[in-house]
């Protein structure tokens, strides 16, 4: 097997062509929560007959040999991450040429350090199409940093310095216009200074939702808006188009969807969302929406606002 040699850590101390430039990757992804396992990835030469790790400010590496096979990666399994694994790796390998440079490095994040922030979407978690919209991180804890996810987006997660306001920590991450391609479903999480690859819990998801993709829906109350508190409304999304979900909205609450599964395709597609017994909590103005279940983050244009009057007994 190789010796101590050490690799190259420059890429003057390698011969061009001689040994390709190692790759590293982890899998299930960078991003890891404490206690779960993560597998890092060296791809380095199918000649290579060890591979060592390497972590950033330790001086300790760990060395495995490539499967029987004669693969050109080899793997570090780790069962259990903890906060020691966060940090920045490299991989190197070694064949009869000698050591490869170093690959890029890859930044391990673990996250479940400190307790979780809060997400929130102003103006309003249903933005319309070109529009904008700010998502704001806050946490009473002392954090630097805040960083957003999009969950199945495999781009980078965007970073802002924390800012100190009211009492807490947070940081705005304004986005527009905003395009169907930005609804989905938000985490963000915090750092401190000084340890940035250590997050904290993920805050609550949070579902953005892009209206104004189609036509809008109609909304009616029976058996009319003006209703005696102790009794019975029903509020009717309606359609001439074909959707499969409608959605109820009363001024910065949203109802959890009315899924509807039809027996055929012929309108017009409907659904009831009935309130009963009505109390005076359930005045105000209602608008609805619909959607496709393959597309839930796109909403049509808001239906008409209804008013909703509740009167006492």
């Amino acid at each position: 097997g190789p010796g101590p040699a050490e690799p190259a850590t420059d890429r003057s101390h390698s011969f061009p062509g001689t040994l390709r430039k190692p790759s590293i990757w982890a899998n299930p992804g960078p991003i890891t929560t404490m206690g779960s396992s993560v597998t890092i990835w060296c791809r380095g030469s199918r000649q290579a007959d060890a591979y060592r790790l390497y972590k950033e400010q330790d001086s300790q590496y760990w060395d495995t040999w490539p499967p029987r096979n004669s693969a050109d990666r080899a793997s570090f399994f780790t069962e259990s991450v903890d906060i020691h694994h966060a940090g920045q790796f490299q991989c190197a390998y070694h064949s009869s040429s000698g050591w490869s440079e170093l690959s890029d490095p890859l930044l391990l994040v673990v996250t479940g350090a400190y307790s979780k922030p809060f997400l929130s979407a102003h103006p309003s978690p249903l933005v319309v199409s070109g529009g904008s919209v700010s998502l704001s991180c806050s946490s009473q804890d002392r954090m630097d940093t805040f960083y957003l996810l999009k969950e199945g987006r495999a781009d980078p997660p965007q970073h802002r310095k924390s800012q100190f306001s009211a009492g807490r920590h947070q940081a705005i991450f304004p986005m527009g216009p905003v395009s169907t391609y930005d609804g989905g479903t938000y985490r963000c999480y915090g750092s401190v200074r000084s340890s940035s690859h250590l997050w904290s819990h993920p805050s609550d998801p949070l579902d953005l939702r892009v209206t104004g993709t189609y036509e809008k829906p109609s909304l009616s109350a029976h058996p009319g808006p003006s209703v005696t508190s102790g009794d019975s409304v029903t509020l009717q999304c309606r359609s001439d188009q074909f959707f499969d979900t409608f959605h109820l909205f009363k001024e910065g609450l949203i109802a959890p969807p009315q899924q509807l599964s039809w027996q055929n395709n012929t309108g017009p597609f409907q659904t009831n969302f009935t309130m009963s017994p009505v109390t005076s909590a359930h005045g105000g103005t209602y608008r609805c929406y619909s959607s496709h279940r393959i597309s839930p983050y796109l909403f049509s244009q808001p239906s008409d606002p209804l008013e909703l009057v509740v009167s006492g007994e």
